[in-house]
């Protein structure tokens, strides 16, 4: 967890909204701007209570946490950061409970401090870095991947094209087999267990964005979110 909003202007640069990645990327962020800047402190707290007390819903949550904050909400809202909480089967006020515990204050410094400890690896891509000059950061997303059994990492800082992750866990682990795209997007919906956006099935599939969204709209129901869709096969809550 970076905590972004650490850095002066940083929550109010994030308030004017993200159009750019939204047509780049084509995740369904809504491209407006928010109504007021915000801490992304709480929910980096919330995802890192979550690390520490229930560790299967760590991944779910910092998943939900998203999903609301490209519909339009704010990562300080305690009704976002509660709604997200329930959607993962979490008591809001357990939740809260937990985020004022000393471990989890620990759990997130060390989060922020190696945010801000780029590998040297990292250092030499600057341009992929963030933060003032005197402490460069890691930006979101960027990648630490490293073999389980404690052998050799690499760093994959800032923005990169899908194939730079492939080489780079090619180097570190050339015995894994990669998976086959799926034969349909039914297929890869239903191994997702959770609702996707039309440029994650696009990417996953191999299918321009529109082939995409036509598949989908033939199989799944559509979730408006945003500036796009999440698509599910079974009943699930709202996107947003």
């Amino acid at each position: 967890m970076i905590v972004l909003t650490l850095e002066p202007g940083e929550a109010e640069k994030l308030a004017r909204g993200a159009p750019g990645l939204q047509r780049r990327y084509g995740m369904p962020i809504d491209p407006a701007p928010y109504p007021r800047p915000a801490s992304s402190e709480p929910a980096c707290r919330a995802v890192a209570a979550a690390r520490l007390y229930a560790p299967a819903a760590e991944e779910p949550l910092l998943r939900r946490l998203r999903v609301r904050t490209m519909a339009g909400g704010l990562l300080d809202d305690p009704e976002l950061l509660a709604a997200a909480a329930r959607d993962v089967g979490l008591e809001p006020a357990q939740v809260d409970e937990w985020c004022e515990s000393d471990d989890v204050e620990a759990a997130l410094r060390a989060d922020i401090d190696a945010a801000r400890s780029p590998s040297p690896a990292a250092r030499a891509l600057d341009h992929k870095l963030g933060g003032p000059r005197d402490e460069r950061r890691y930006t979101a997303p960027s990648y630490e991947i490293a073999r389980a059994d404690g052998g050799a990492a690499s760093a994959v800082p800032g923005f990169n094209p899908i194939e730079a992750y492939e080489t780079a866990i090619a180097n570190l682990a050339p015995e894994l087999t990669r998976r086959a795209k799926p034969d349909s997007v039914a297929e890869l919906l239903a191994w997702a267990g959770e609702p996707l956006a039309t440029a994650e099935v696009a990417a996953v599939a191999q299918l321009d964005p529109v082939e995409a969204r036509s598949a989908l709209s033939r199989v799944a129901r559509a979730l408006p979110a945003g500036a796009d869709f999440y698509w599910t096969l079974g009943p699930t809550r709202k996107a947003d």
